[in-house]
């Protein structure tokens, strides 16, 4: 698959320990929630994130439309966004 040698190699882990699909109730991931999240799993697993371009590639050879992907957050990475993005709950 030739837009897997540009995306990032550890999709396949990122997607299995920070998300989790859901219902197409509306509630799903909005595209920068979606590279937030990634950007938090990268900070606590010490992976040197890739662009956005190189993100959505990745999405893209896994079938997944970030626009309408259905995924929510799991994990520790889930937290570590929410903490970020919403630093008064700290």
């Amino acid at each position: 698959m030739a837009a897997s040698l540009t995306a990032p190699v550890h999709i396949d882990r990122f997607l299995a320990e920070a998300t989790t699909e859901g219902t197409d109730d509306g509630n799903s991931l909005r595209k920068d929630q979606l590279y937030g999240l990634y950007i938090s799993w990268c900070l606590l697993h010490d992976t040197a994130p890739h662009p956005v371009s190189g993100f959505w590639a990745a999405l893209k050879a896994h079938r997944i439309n970030p626009g309408r992907s259905r995924l929510r957050m799991a994990g520790p990475a889930a937290t570590d966004y929410i903490l970020a993005t919403y630093p008064a709950l700290n």
